[in-house]
């Protein structure tokens, strides 16, 4: 007897689906059969296969200027050799 499926539906950027979509082919699995795997390995060990931390103080820190530049939309570069000299010009 087969079993009753369900459809599940989720979001995700264009890009990550592409990358994990390429990532995936290359393991031979389909992004279906990775999620069914992620899935079952949550129910076997009732817990996400992989670790999620509470990010430390620098790393907040760092998350915090991210979204402010984001916000801001500064820092812009026009190259990463433009990026590279701001960069070593705002570290010492």
């Amino acid at each position: 007897m087969t079993a009753s499926t369900k459809m599940l539906h989720i979001r995700v950027d264009d890009e990550m689906k592409n990358q994990a979509d390429e990532t995936l082919k290359a393991m031979g699995l389909s992004m279906s059969e990775a999620v069914r795997l992620f899935l079952h390995q949550v129910v076997v060990d009732q817990a996400l296969p992989f670790a999620i931390k509470v990010p430390n103080a620098k790393t907040r820190q760092a998350m915090k200027e991210a979204d402010t530049i984001v916000t801001n939309r500064r820092a812009r570069f026009d190259s990463a050799d433009t990026l590279f000299d701001e960069l070593e010009k705002n570290s010492g």
